[in-house]
């Protein structure tokens, strides 16, 4: 991608963002704010090397994306991160969640529903594209475990993907996460000409 193709992809991003946070602040009552602060375009051993170790615990939201551009989006957080996500929009003082139970689950199956249909909202009203998100899977296990599983189960064979780093926090406390789309190489060039004209 060129820069002009970048800029126009974080300013999406950044829209996207501003509905999930508030969205977000409905559903807790208080703010939340994001930030992009990265958004490119890596080959995928690139991209999935952000994450970390491959035996690191990661939780992986994964959404498939049909319409005119299908895909496959993915939020993915390490484990303190999900932790602390879970702890911020439950409303609970930080360090309190530990594991994932099913309420906490759900938690963040619902987060990551929010700010990945809030993207794929943001791409369809700016570019006039239909694209529709579907249910949520939540995986929490080891980095490379998650990842295979996920793109194998929705059939991903293409090198290269689109990778969007989002800040989630709050004054005291700031959440990293990874946003993953992907989809083929000809649809990216359909989507980035909506983005552009």
């Amino acid at each position: 991608m060129d820069d002009i193709q970048l800029d126009a992809l974080r300013e999406t991003c950044n829209i996207g963002l501003g509905h999930a946070s508030t969205a977000l602040a409905a559903m807790t009552g208080k703010k939340i704010d994001m930030a992009v602060p990265r958004a490119s375009f890596l080959p995928l051993e690139e991209a999935v090397s952000l994450g970390g170790e491959p035996e690191k615990e990661v939780s992986c939201i994964n959404m498939s994306i049909t319409g005119d551009i299908p895909g496959l989006v993915i939020f993915m957080f390490d484990a303190p991160s999900t932790f602390m996500l879970v702890d911020m929009v439950s409303g609970l003082p930080e360090g309190t969640t530990g594991e994932l139970d099913e309420m906490s689950k759900s938690v963040i199956r619902e987060t990551g529903n929010i700010l990945s249909g809030s993207f794929i909202s943001a791409i369809g009203n700016l570019t006039g594209l239909k694209m529709y998100t579907e249910v949520p899977e939540l995986a929490f296990d080891m980095l490379c475990a998650t990842l295979c599983s996920a793109l194998t189960q929705h059939n991903y064979t293409d090198d290269q993907l689109l990778l969007i780093e989002t800040i989630i926090g709050e004054i005291d406390r700031q959440i990293k996460g990874y946003f993953f789309f992907m989809t083929s190489p000809e649809n990216l060039e359909k989507l980035f000409k909506a983005l552009l004209f």
